[in-house]
């Protein structure tokens, strides 16, 4: 009997978060349609640039959650208006928000994204980032291994996100940046049945479930804005302990976790004897 109740009160979790990802994700579509603010009005600050990346169908302003959380934080946040809703293959998404980032001379950038949002910017990374202009990648809910229920949609653009997607399989083969992402999932998602952690990169899990809600939650929000601003030295510190991690096939370093706390590069060891 109580096994039975646990079924149920898991089932009435999961129905609940399903539920209330569509209402968010209705909400959030309309808000973001005819409410998402100036573009110019979040493109000014004086840490790291910011490119935001939304997932299929969304509007740029579906991520103001996100965008707001980092403009506070100092950060200049760039949309891509030629993005559209994200409705291109991935490809040629890629193409359009590496055009952006060269236009407008972007270095040192932190992609920010959401769904397939994650899957574009990871073959900007893997394929057209020669220039070296993307420092990271921060990856909320993206079908990485691709989703299961892709292969019962109607739509050619659901249907891309299958498993067996030669654009995915691709980036799956493709390991060598994954050391620069970060994503972020949580515990159910009514989109991807199968939540896959990338390996070699730092994956962080949320204890809520959704697919869209989760881009206003505030364990999220610190996470993104942690993971943006981390100085560039302590970047690479953590990416060369995480490549160092994989080859000798042990977990990621708790230091690439949002939350952790990295050692100053820059700082003696700790054994190291102290100066007069």
């Amino acid at each position: 009997m109580a096994v039975f109740f646990r079924l149920v009160a898991t089932l009435g979790r999961i129905l609940s978060w399903w539920g209330n990802d569509y209402v968010y994700a209705a909400r959030w579509q309309l808000r973001g349609t005819l409410r998402p603010g100036r573009r110019e009005d979040f493109a000014s600050g004086e840490d790291r640039p910011i490119v935001i990346i939304p997932g299929v169908w969304e509007p740029w302003g579906f991520m103001r959650p996100v965008i707001d959380a980092l403009k506070d934080a100092g950060h200049p946040v760039h949309v891509v208006p030629a993005l559209g809703r994200n409705s291109r293959p991935v490809a040629d998404a890629a193409r359009v928000v590496a055009g952006f980032v060269a236009d407008n001379d972007l270095t040192d950038v932190v992609l920010v994204a959401h769904s397939k949002g994650g899957l574009v910017g990871k073959y900007l990374m893997s394929e057209l980032d020669d220039e070296h202009r993307i420092t990271g990648m921060v990856a909320i809910c993206t079908p990485f291994a691709g989703s299961d229920y892709a292969r019962f949609m109607t739509s050619r653009t659901l249907r891309a996100f299958s498993p067996n997607d030669p654009t995915t399989l691709m980036l799956q083969k493709n390991l060598e940046v994954n050391a620069r992402i970060t994503t972020i999932a949580g515990i159910f998602d009514p989109h991807i049945p199968r939540i896959v952690e990338l390996e070699g990169a730092a994956n962080v899990r949320v204890e809520d479930g959704g697919h869209f809600r989760l881009l206003a939650h505030p364990d999220v929000l610190r996470a993104v804005v942690e993971v943006a601003g981390r100085p560039a030295a302590v970047q690479e510190q953590i990416v060369d302990a995480v490549v160092a991690a994989a080859t000798e096939g042990q977990e990621t370093p708790d230091a690439a976790l949002p939350g952790a706390e990295a050692s100053d590069p820059q700082a003696p060891p700790a054994d190291a004897p102290s100066v007069p």
